[in-house]
């Protein structure tokens, strides 16, 4: 998918502003935040906020934990133009990606290659494919946990009231990997579609992306998603089920 950029002007006011919760303020905080957890290493990961017809985007190839406001892109959501662009930097691959987040409601998207979700992610495809089924297509296929304390973070669907219980399943799909993150796009919108109450889908081998109504839900549920898939690599070394 192709960007239209801007024509040359500044637009730095965009991404100037005191107020520490400002999206050009809020995602080197949040960057540097995830970088602790280990979710964006070595430029990989994430982060877009959207406020009123503006998306503010963290670029790619860049270490996330020395972001500055400077550094984000500012895209116009309707007519998916750049306003504001770092010229030596890359305007983040994730980016359609995060609009089909966007463009069902979410006010925040985050991208993570958090291990916990890719470990999780592996132990699914041992599970559902033989070593004959090799590369065989995850498509359609969830990760599912229940009766875990955590799963209270995560709401119940789009549209609907409250949060998931103890005695809930937890549902996230998991879509294949593919050479370049864009293409992930089709796979993502077709797993939005069979599992519209899902806040998040996981990438096969390589991480998760989790959204929400805003950057708290959203933070809250990346926090715990990555709290269960933790648990559950754990639970599976001790021959603990995750479905009872």
């Amino acid at each position: 998918m192709e960007f239209q950029n801007t024509a040359a002007g500044s637009m730095d006011h965009l991404i100037t502003s005191p107020d520490p919760l400002h999206p050009a303020n809020h995602i080197p905080t949040l960057c540097q935040n995830f970088y602790t957890q280990g979710w964006v290493t070595g430029t990989g990961g994430g982060v877009s906020i959207k406020k009123g017809p503006l998306i503010f985007i963290a670029p790619s190839g860049v270490q996330k934990e020395l972001l500055e406001p400077s550094d984000i892109f500012v895209m116009d959501h309707a007519s998916q133009t750049y306003l504001r662009q770092r010229r030596t930097l890359k305007p983040s691959a994730c980016t359609p990606l995060f609009l089909a987040a966007f463009n069902r409601g979410a006010g925040c998207c985050i991208h993570t290659h958090s291990q916990w979700a890719v470990l999780v992610t592996l132990l699914v495809e041992r599970d559902n494919f033989s070593s004959a089924s090799s590369g065989a297509d995850i498509t359609d296929t969830c990760f599912e946990i229940e009766k875990i304390e955590q799963i209270k973070g995560i709401p119940k669907g789009r549209g609907k009231q409250g949060m998931l219980g103890y005695f809930d399943r937890l549902r996230i799909p998991i879509i294949p990997n593919t050479a370049h993150e864009e293409d992930l796009t089709q796979s993502l919108e077709a797993a939005m579609e069979r599992y519209p109450d899902a806040y998040a889908v996981l990438v096969l081998r390589h991480g998760l992306y989790v959204w929400g109504d805003n950057v708290e839900k959203a933070k809250t549920q990346a926090e715990s998603l990555d709290y269960i898939f933790r648990l559950a690599v754990e639970m599976r070394k001790l021959d603990l089920p995750w479905i009872n």
